[in-house]
């Protein structure tokens, strides 16, 4: 493939770094069986091709747990969500790397498609980016080995039960243009070209003999990370008209999920960098910028430590949720070797880690948010009280049943007494 990787940052939060890079893709398919998740199946009887063949619909996704609510008293699982900014498959081979291990440890993840990495450089100009015009895009365009291999991840991964989102297309940051100064307009527009792209791939790059991707995508994609972390407002107000159910573009501490603006609201979370005084974005690039700046080939002698600061901030923010308010744990990555390909090394770790544990769920954003409409509201309000690793004070049984234990409210003055008396005989001030 040959997109072009470009860092993008400029959001800050706790005397951090926290912009968000664009990426790409890896490896090729495994179709062998392996533990945890099965591999692909056949889609079976049902193969109706949509448009031009690039998408069919072909029945249900296999391997989706369905969703049910909490019985009165029962303790929530603990999720956490691994999800990819900018999925492809390059010369890496990472996408398909990360599809082995998420089979092997029961993981199942979401994908989110750069839609440029499915249109061929020569076609470029069918891209007209918001603000800036036909042919532009911050991370280049597909080649015909690069789309041929990614379209062959994207089908493998829905058939796993993975999830297929978006992160758009040119990946535009800043305030030249970045996809923060775009309007809901320009938002449709982005949304509407991400997915033609998707469900036109084949006639845009010339592979008809390749096998289509086993979805209608008008139908999968709900939800997507914006670039950079930039633009959220109007992009989620946009999505809501178009029928998306989730944003994964917010900052915030490890607390349980709410909606805004009809669409819930799951952002990445603040997560302690082990050996520092603060916390960062729990996602590799920001973890990177904490470590060698920008540059994404620091001191070699550095690599191993850094890799392992991530995942031990990552498997800290985990331990505190898990034993704590079981907030979801929202994980962001990128197919990138940085550093030496240490971050890649501390997501496996981490993967290998946290999904194999009692009550664990490891699953896209898709199925979370299944999870949280099937919910009870008023548990899921009383869930949102509770602070970052904070356990119910009278265990979940009774949380879940009665609701939060609220301190005791002051004994309301008598309309015209007098306010008690201070300690030194004068009347107490009120508040």
């Amino acid at each position: 493939m040959t997109a072009k990787k470009k860092i993008a940052g400029g959001l800050a939060a706790t005397a951090l770094a926290l912009g968000v890079a664009g990426c790409s893709g890896s490896q090729a398919p495994h179709e062998r069986p392996q533990k945890g998740v099965a591999a692909p199946e056949a889609p079976g009887s049902v193969n109706r091709p949509i448009g031009d063949g690039s998408t069919s619909y072909t029945g249900p996704q296999p391997h989706v747990s369905k969703a049910t609510r909490l019985a009165p008293g029962e303790k929530p699982p603990q999720f956490v969500v691994f999800s990819w900014d900018g999925a492809g498959e390059d010369s890496q081979k990472l996408f398909s790397h990360f599809r082995e291990v998420g089979r092997k440890h029961n993981a199942r993840m979401t994908y989110f498609l750069s839609g440029v990495y499915l249109l061929p450089e020569e076609k470029r100009s069918l891209y007209n980016a918001p603000q800036h015009g036909p042919g532009r895009s911050e991370i280049g365009f597909g080649d015909p080995q690069g789309i041929k291999d990614t379209a062959e991840q994207l089908r493998g991964a829905w058939l796993e039960g993975n999830e297929i989102g978006t992160h758009f297309n040119g990946h535009f940051c800043g305030p030249d243009g970045g996809v923060g100064t775009w309007s809901v307009e320009d938002w449709k527009s982005e949304i509407s070209q991400a997915r033609s792209f998707v469900k036109n791939w084949r006639t845009n790059s010339g592979l008809k003999q390749v096998a289509s991707l086993p979805f209608d995508y008008d139908k999968e994609l709900i939800g997507a990370r914006t670039p950079c972390l930039e633009g959220q407002k109007n992009f989620m107000l946009a999505a809501k008209d178009l029928g998306f159910r989730y944003d994964s573009s917010g900052i915030s501490k490890q607390k349980w999920p709410k909606k805004t603006d009809g669409l819930w609201d799951i952002p990445l979370q603040l997560v302690p960098i082990p050996g520092r005084a603060f916390e960062t974005l729990s996602m590799d690039y920001n973890f990177m910028v904490n470590q060698s700046g920008t540059t994404s080939q620091g001191d070699p002698a550095q690599h191993e430590y850094w890799g392992n600061q991530l995942r031990d901030g990552l498997l800290q923010a985990f331990g505190r949720a898990y034993q704590g308010n079981r907030a979801p744990l929202i994980i962001g990555n990128h197919f990138e070797s940085w550093n030496g390909g240490t971050y890649m090394r501390a997501l496996e770790q981490t993967i290998k880690t946290v999904c194999t544990q009692k009550d664990v769920r490891c699953v896209p954003f898709r199925e979370l948010v299944d999870w949280l409409d099937a919910q009870d509201p008023k548990a899921l309000e009383w869930l949102r009280t509770l602070d970052v690793g904070e356990a119910p004070k009278e265990g979940w049984k009774k949380f879940l049943t009665s609701g939060p234990v609220l301190p005791p409210s002051p004994p309301a003055t008598p309309a015209g007494a007098t306010p008690a008396a201070g300690p030194e005989g004068e009347a107490a001030e009120e508040d």
